[in-house]
C-alpha cells in the first residue's frame, strides 16, 4: 500500500513538468522583454482576467453540454424543456459572473493605472489602455493558461463522501480547492498579493531579476499537488 502511494505521488510530480515549463517561459519572457514592475503587474492582471474568465465559461457551460447530450435520448418535448432551462440558467450565471468578475478587474485596473500607468493618463483606463495591455502581454496569458490547466478539467467522478468528521471535511476542501467557480477568485487573491509585493519592491527600490524569479516560482509552483498529498494522507489515515 505504501509503495502504491509513493508511486502515485511520484507520478503526480512527474505530471507537473508543464508547470516547470510555464515558470521557465514566464521568467524568460520577462527577461527577454526587459520587464519592470509596470509590466509584471499588468501581465498578471491580464492573465487573471482572461484565464479566470475562460475557467468561468468552461465551468458554467460544461454541465449544460453534458445534460444536452444526455437529453438527446429523451422525448423531444422534454429534451427541449430541459435544454432551455439549462441554457437559460447558464446564461444568467454567465451574465452575473461577467459583471462580478469583470467588475473586480475593472476596479483593480483603475488602481493599477493610477500607480503604474501604461500611457500618459492616470486613473480610469480607456479602451486604448486595455488594447495596449493586451498587445504587450498576451503571451503571458498563454503561459498562465498552462499553469492553470487543472482548473479547465472536469472534476473526477468519485464515490459520494458525506462524512462530517474534520478529516473528511478537510479532504473534500483539499480536493475542490482548484476546481469550480472559486478557482478564478483564488487566482484574483493571489494576483492581489503579488501585485502588492511588486509595488512594495518598486517603492523601496528592491527591483531586480532575482526577486522576480522568486515571485514567479511561488506563482507557478503546483501547490495543488501538496493539497493532493494532504488529501491522500488523510484518506490513508
Amino acid at each position: 500500500m505504501n509503495t502504491d502511494a509513493s508511486s502515485s505521488r511520484r507520478s503526480w510530480w512527474i505530471e507537473a513538468w508543464p508547470d516547470a515549463l510555464a515558470f521557465a517561459l514566464g521568467l524568460g519572457l520577462a527577461w527577454w522583454e526587459g520587464w519592470h514592475t509596470t509590466d509584471l503587474v499588468w501581465s498578471l492582471w491580464l492573465s487573471s482576467l482572461c484565464v479566470g474568465y475562460a475557467i468561468i465559461v468552461v465551468t458554467i457551460f460544461r454541465p449544460v453540454v453534458q445534460v444536452m447530450a444526455a437529453s438527446s435520448k429523451a422525448p423531444a418535448l422534454g429534451a427541449a424543456a430541459i435544454d432551455t432551462l439549462m441554457l437559460g440558467g447558464a446564461l444568467f450565471m454567465l451574465a452575473f459572473f461577467t459583471v462580478h468578475f469583470g467588475g473586480f478587474h475593472f476596479v483593480h485596473s483603475v488602481f493599477l493605472n493610477s500607480f503604474f500607468p501604461i500611457g500618459k493618463t492616470r486613473g480610469f483606463p480607456g479602451w486604448v489602455v486595455y488594447a495596449e495591455v493586451f498587445r504587450r502581454y498576451w503571451p503571458f496569458v498563454l503561459v498562465t493558461a498552462i499553469a492553470e490547466r487543472a482548473a479547465f478539467r472536469a472534476p473526477p467522478k468519485t464515490p459520494s463522501d458525506t462524512a462530517v468528521t474534520p478529516e473528511a471535511i478537510a479532504r473534500r476542501r483539499a480536493q475542490s480547492a482548484d476546481s469550480g467557480l472559486m478557482a478564478p477568485y483564488k487566482n484574483v487573491m493571489r494576483m492581489h498579493f503579488l501585485i502588492f509585493f511588486f509595488a512594495f519592491t518598486h517603492f523601496v527600490h528592491l527591483e531586480n531579476f532575482a526577486v522576480y524569479a522568486v515571485v514567479y516560482f511561488v506563482y507557478f509552483f503546483p501547490w495543488r499537488l501538496l493539497r493532493r498529498e494532504k488529501a491522500s494522507a488523510m484518506r490513508a489515515a
